[in-house]
């Protein structure tokens, strides 16, 4: 106990760096210290004879270098522990945040920033008061937009920046100048800045039309996750609209901003991609224990730590305090489940979306199995004669659908090898068709399967069947498995599918999975689709296959279980890929349980007794 108080002690200590927004002391940037001030460091190089200037225009020069003594000088907020009013004084998170937009802004990059919020550190008070800032000190004609998913949302955000107006001082004020808003042309959803000559449009998640028609250089896009998408409204649109309004010049802003809301959703894709680096966007998830009245005293270190459950030891190895570990502690008691406590108080951008959402997949493992997620290393097609699957070749494109991670080993036996296809529509709003194909490794019993090659695109039925067969030739006549429900369909109205079905049976049925009846195919219903994700559930939370498409880690992540009991993609997204693998995973049992059934015809015989295959 005395080395982990002693640990304790030091955490504490380095938490209590000095913070002086009127020296610059522990200010964000970088700094140079002259006598007490700590400056800017551009400021000194644009000015190097600014500490000669009379204390009046140094002051207002500083401001428009430093934005954390403008903040503590100027800017006043609401308090919202004592609801008076007070000068914004950053907190350890504003921090944070504020030097990430001041890297892009003094790196002469546009500020792009999407935010994941914790409750009650002042995110979106940050947000705007940078934006106000910039229109009051920085430019004029500097014109801003604030969107919500509700017109009092941006009404509320709106009502900081008459508070921060009210109370500015006049010395920071052209002589002669009051700044305040105006109606602008008798609207009140348009505020006219006078003294600064900036309008500032009022918006909501459902009026992308509004941005219209107006130079923007700044967009606070607030509580983003809860922007509803409706069939004559997305926040795809609204983004569209601000994307072609805003520049991409310096000192534009852009911010989306959110507590989590579930996954699938708009912000959620735009967070996974902003981490993964797709787009210009930083990433910034602010977690409870950065926030500083998240703190509870200690009385009885022994004790607490002797109460301490795994979760709260994985806090302490991750750099929390007791005092923050003694907070949770009693903080967590008042919700039901650990799930609702991670939704209030993530501890990580994965908890914040984990504890919204309905996943049958959890997050964190997903996170790890991600970690083999690669480029396909060759892309085009699989070509061969349609109607035997001979001749097969792998012909390279920059535009084909077949992306493959490892190419076929002569050496390997065929049945190794896997092909799964789930059959979608034609058109290009249906569901897609997916041909996976999976090296089994089972002959490797110290290598887990892996994901080596996927097709994935909208074509008619008959043509998917033999693009699926010809990368089962190809594959050393791999083991095709069929998801058959579409096709079966198909054949109660016109036959078309079970003769696809049939002539599959008769030119490949060797190597054709057929079910314990006779029939082709893998058959999805209500036994075999729960068995098919349970054990696709297990094997992703025991990494017990290798995945290589990012993809479907992405609809894994929106893949729910409903309150009907019944599993699917969440509205709006897909399941074909996430169907493959559940399928292999399933029809992998069957072989361990050596209850694979490979109907082999009369004319197969002669063809396989000289076959590598593993189900001759």
């Amino acid at each position: 106990m005395k080395d982990i108080i002693n640990e304790n002690n030091r955490r504490n200590a380095a938490l209590k760096m000095r913070y002086d927004p009127m020296t610059g002391e522990g200010c964000c940037g970088e700094r140079v210290q002259c006598g007490e001030l700590h400056l800017p460091a551009i400021m000194l190089r644009d000015h190097p004879d600014c500490l000669c200037l009379p204390k009046g225009e140094f002051d207002r020069l500083r401001i428009r270098y430093d934005f954390e003594y403008w903040a503590v000088m100027c800017a006043t907020i609401k308090d919202k522990t004592s609801s008076r009013n007070v000068k914004l004084r950053l907190n350890m998170p504003q921090r944070r945040l504020l030097a990430e937009m001041e890297r892009q802004r003094q790196a002469g990059q546009p500020v792009r920033v999407i935010l994941l919020k914790a409750r009650q550190w002042g995110g979106s008070t940050l947000v705007q008061m940078y934006m106000a800032w910039l229109q009051i000190v920085i430019h004029k004609q500097w014109n801003s937009l604030i969107c919500g998913h509700l017109k009092q949302t941006s009404y509320a955000i709106k009502r900081m920046y008459n508070t921060l107006l009210r109370n500015y001082p006049k010395a920071f004020v052209d002589k002669g100048v009051k700044l305040q808003f105006r109606n602008f042309e008798g609207s009140s959803s348009v505020q006219h800045l006078e003294g600064r000559d900036c309008l500032l449009i009022l918006g909501t998640s459902r009026s992308e039309d509004a941005v219209r028609g107006y130079d923007l250089a700044m967009a606070h896009l607030t509580e983003v996750a809860f922007w509803a998408a409706t069939p004559l409204h997305s926040p795809q649109d609204v983004m569209r609209s601000v994307s072609g309004t805003v520049s991409m010049m310096a000192d534009t802003v852009v911010v989306y901003e959110s507590t989590a809301n579930g996954v699938g959703n708009f912000f959620h894709d735009e967070w996974l991609r902003a981490k993964a680096s797709d787009h210009g966007f930083a990433a910034v998830f602010v977690p409870w224990h950065e926030i500083e009245i998240y703190r509870m005293p200690v009385d009885d270190a022994r004790k607490l730590w002797e109460s301490m459950d795994e979760y709260e030891h994985m806090l302490w190895d991750s750099g929390c305090t007791l005092e923050m570990i003694n907070w949770y502690h009693h903080k967590r008691e008042e919700y039901a489940t650990q799930a609702l406590m991670m939704a209030e108080f993530p501890s990580n951008d994965i908890e914040a979306f984990v504890g919204t959402s309905n996943c049958v997949f959890g997050l964190e493992q997903l996170d790890a199995f991600a970690c083999d997620v690669s480029a396909p290393s060759m892309v085009g097609d699989i070509v061969g004669n349609e109607k035997s699957g001979r001749n097969v070749r792998f012909e390279p494109s920059a535009t084909g659908l077949f992306k493959v991670w490892k190419d076929r080993d002569p050496e390997v036996p065929g049945g190794r090898y896997m092909v799964v296809v789930d059959v979608g529509g034609r058109s290009a709003k249906a569901d897609y068709s997916v041909i996976m194909v999976m090296d089994t490794h089972r002959d490797r019993g110290d290598l887990r399967p892996e994901v080596v090659a996927q097709w994935r695109g909208h074509i008619d039925h008959d043509l998917l069947a033999w693009k699926a067969l010809c990368a089962a030739r190809y594959y050393n006549n791999a083991l095709l498995v069929i998801e058959s429900n579409t096709l079966e369909t198909e054949s109660r109205d016109m036959d078309a599918g079970e003769f696809v079905l049939n002539q599959l049976s008769r030119v490949y049925g060797a190597y054709l999975y057929h079910r314990s009846n006779g029939r082709p195919g893998f058959q999805t219903n209500r036994r075999t689709k729960p068995q098919a994700i349970y054990a696709l559930i297990k094997a992703v939370r025991d990494r017990a296959y290798v995945e290589r498409e990012q993809e479907a880690i992405n609809e894994m992540v929106t893949y729910e279980r409903t309150a009907q009991g019944t599993f699917e993609a969440k509205k709006g997204h897909h399941d074909d890929i996430v169907m493959t693998r559940a399928i292999a995973m399933a029809v992998m049992l069957e072989m361990v349980a050596a209850k694979c059934r490979s109907k082999i015809t009369e004319t197969d015989k002669d063809a396989m007794a000289n076959s590598p295959n593993r189900f001759r």
